[in-house]
């Protein structure tokens, strides 16, 4: 019989996918308006099995997480302006100890798909579990396909939990969309935790544990403070918008007001009528791109992006009461 000091020892995978697509729902749709922090995803589940195993929380540690993802290959990344963006959140996963497992992305014509992720993902996780003899695996997924890997698990004896997302917004295109975790795989699971609950929870809301799940800004730098330097913005992915990391802009700075602003990018209006820029959120330089509004005073000089004309050095203007 265990004592309550043996470790559990915990393996954590992620569906780079589905993880992508809940942090970008929380830093565009959500009124958090931050990305989910890896770091802090971790401290919660090292939490939450030890506080289901009745034991301090230092013999609960995840011994091995993994990320899965289909991915554009260096060119391609290159020529869509995701390439730094790739890196950037490479780098918040290697700085987490997360090993990253990338297969290209499969494009025909405007359209790319993953192909082989999941069985990968599976096949790895299962020899894993074997190998490394966990006591829990937690999958941050939400596809049906997964519900085969958890029966193996389960056969293994190892106890599986889950992190669900069930996601509603509107998107920029002012469509409805909807993400729900397949019912059946929250039955086969050993402990599926429905997340958006918990962070929607108004008891929970100075809870350190579901605050810490996502990054926090210093607005006035517009850094996350648990990163070493400005450009380490956490979690950055493939972000619906075109992700454009430009050098200085050119000419004399102008200064106009805020036309139109949506989940990470907006536009500008110019002295053309009907002409407006557009600028994206990582060209904000001295506030949070959450912290302005349709007719704020901007400065900004002009850039160029892979759709033309752009406005990058975007700068608000207070204006004297």
């Amino acid at each position: 019989m265990e004592n309550n000091t043996s470790l559990k020892k915990i393996g954590v995978f992620y569906d780079g996918g589905f993880f992508s697509h809940v942090s970008n729902y929380y830093n565009y749709h959500h009124s958090r308006k931050s990305r989910l922090s890896i770091s802090g995803l971790h401290k919660f589940i090292k939490n939450h099995v030890a506080q289901m195993e009745g034991v301090d929380i230092r013999y609960s540690q995840i011994v091995d997480s993994h990320y899965f993802r289909g991915r554009y290959s260096a060119y391609e990344a290159q020529n869509k302006d995701k390439l730094l963006s790739d890196r950037l959140f490479e780098d918040v996963l290697m700085k987490e100890g997360v090993v990253t497992h990338f297969l290209p992305l499969q494009s025909r014509g405007s359209i790319t798909s993953e192909k082989g992720i999941d069985v990968w993902f599976a096949l790895e996780v299962f020899e894993l579990a074997i190998y490394k003899r966990f006591q829990y695996v937690v999958l941050i997924a939400s596809d049906s396909d997964y519900i085969p890997l958890v029966r193996k698990l389960n056969t293994l004896g190892v106890k599986v939990m889950l992190l669900a997302w069930d996601l509603e917004y509107t998107d920029a295109n002012n469509m409805q969309q909807k993400t729900t975790t397949s019912v059946h795989l929250l039955d086969e699971v050993t402990h599926p935790i429905l997340m958006h609950n918990l962070i929607d929870d108004k008891t929970k809301r100075n809870d350190p544990i579901i605050n810490n799940l996502f990054i926090t800004y210093d607005s006035s730098l517009k850094v996350p403070f648990q990163q070493p330097t400005p450009l380490n913005f956490s979690a950055i992915e493939n972000t619906p918008q075109d992700i454009v990391y430009r050098p200085k802009g050119t000419g004399e700075a102008k200064r106009n007001r805020i036309k139109f602003i949506k989940d990470g990018y907006g536009f500008i209006e110019t002295e053309v009528f009907g002409q407006n820029l557009f600028f994206y959120y990582a060209d904000v330089e001295n506030c949070d791109f959450n912290d302005l509004s349709v007719g704020d005073l901007v400065e900004y000089k002009l850039g160029k992006n892979q759709k033309g004309e752009c406005a990058v050095e975007v700068n608000k203007i207070s204006l004297p009461e």
